[in-house]
């Protein structure tokens, strides 16, 4: 696995100063409920936005990009859902005119 740089800085930045507003936010809420669950989760994904700000790698946009690669090299084209379902005759040419 080849791990690059996929974010510019401009959006590193952002990425890091909304994870630590996620934590701060979460951090205080947590003080007062202690025992609810979901500011944990929150503070969580707050530290993969910073870190994923920190490194400059996101694997959701890896993601996407791996799946554009892939439509590019395979010999399917890309097919809107209607015409998908046009072909398979699941969907009439007059049902929605």
């Amino acid at each position: 696995m080849n791990v690059k740089p996929n974010i510019g800085i401009i959006q590193a930045l952002i990425r890091i100063t909304c994870g630590l507003t996620i934590i701060a936010w979460s951090a205080t809420k947590l003080v007062k409920k202690p025992w609810s669950d979901r500011f944990l989760i929150l503070i969580s994904l707050g530290a993969m936005k910073v870190a994923e700000g920190i490194v400059r790698y996101c694997p959701i946009i890896a993601l996407f990009e791996k799946g554009k690669e892939n439509i590019k090299d395979s010999d399917h084209q890309f097919k809107p859902p209607m015409d998908f379902l046009k072909e398979q005759k699941l969907l009439k040419d007059t049902d929605f005119e």
